[in-house]
């Protein structure tokens, strides 16, 4: 891994690094010298920066949710293209990629591609793979993906939050638990 050149030693910061998630500390980095001060720290872990601005706004942000394993490739990807969209404060992205997940995890579970977005919605409902009670979080996600799509109106942070948890909630109930069950036979 690279390491940074002209480190300088700052007073210690605890932060989560938004680029690897990890809990540090760190007195490595960079400030400015015009006030107010800004900084840069260093992750001792991953070796990349983190800036805190003077209002304490951290860049990149901590991404929302959980890693869920067991995921194909694709939808693995835009998962984590949503969560780090909010870390970056980009939440109409993140909510329209919410949007878009839902259509992946659709055609990933062997629903035909080139359907209607509402057409993978009741796909995913009619074959079991919207947990009970939860026909109405997929109908959230269509709903604020539509406003984001096709209205001016642009998304919080709140409304990408919560489409990331339901979708995490999702992914974990389609590809996480099943491979967690005990193969038959087996302790």
């Amino acid at each position: 891994m690279k390491k940074w050149n002209n480190v300088t030693n700052l007073e210690p910061k605890s932060f989560t690094c938004g680029h690897c998630g990890k809990i540090v500390a760190s007195a490595a980095g960079f400030f400015t010298g015009d006030q107010p001060q800004r900084f840069i720290y260093v992750c001792p872990n991953c070796h990349r920066p983190t800036y805190f601005a003077e209002d304490g706004t951290q860049l990149p942000g901590i991404a929302p949710g959980v890693e869920v394993e067991h995921l194909p490739d694709d939808v693995e990807k835009l998962y984590r293209e949503a969560r780090n969209c909010v870390a970056v404060g980009s939440y109409t992205s993140a909510v329209l990629s919410c949007r878009k997940l839902l259509m992946h995890i659709a055609v990933a579970q062997a629903a035909a591609a080139g359907k209607s977005f509402v057409e993978y919605v009741e796909f995913l409902a009619d074959k079991g793979f919207v947990p009970p009670n939860g026909r109405g979080w997929v109908d959230h996600i269509r709903t604020k993906g539509n406003e984001a799509n096709h209205e001016i109106r642009l998304m919080k942070k709140a409304d990408a939050e919560e489409l990331i948890s339901f979708a995490e909630m999702l992914l974990k109930f389609i590809y996480e638990f099943p491979q967690r069950v005990p193969k038959a036979g087996k302790p």
